[in-house]
């Protein structure tokens, strides 16, 4: 779902997720305006990947997103602590593959006026979590 419709101020949650670790993977994310109304939501299979790997697409496709609504300012809720204590620079990116996706995650912000990332417990992400479980069990046997 997206409605192509302008909004200055978002809000982001994002999720990804693997059903083992590397395995399945999918991503979810919601974009909020400033009324704390849905513009757009992301639920999408990624392949197999590593649940690291996952939470990052997800960032990434959020922040397109968001820069196709022409969003300036957004805050980011992210669960995934590595994810956003590394995109804050809290934390050094070490493994390799993961910093293909820090470049690309780290470029995409540079591209918004304002950026607030922000570390959610898992229990605040879960229309994001759900959208990451629809879009693993649309694509993956049981």
């Amino acid at each position: 779902m997206s409605k192509i419709e302008s909004a200055k101020r978002l809000e982001i949650f994002t999720d990804g997720g693997s059903r083992g670790n590397p395995g399945p993977s999918g991503v979810g994310a919601v974009l909020l305006n400033d009324k704390g109304v849905k513009i757009s939501e992301i639920s999408e299979f990624i392949g197999d990947a590593t649940n690291n790997v996952a939470e990052y697409v997800a960032v990434i496709c959020a922040l397109q997103e968001a820069l196709k609504i022409k969003a300036t300012e957004i805050t980011l809720h992210l669960d995934s602590q590595l994810v956003a204590r590394q995109l804050k620079g809290q934390y050094k990116v070490k493994d390799r593959n993961i910093r293909k996706f820090f470049v690309i995650a780290d470029s995409l912000i540079k591209s918004f006026k304002a950026v607030k990332i922000n570390e959610i417990p898992r229990e605040e992400n879960k229309e994001a979590d759900k959208l990451v479980n629809n879009a693993l069990d649309l694509n993956t046997l049981v």
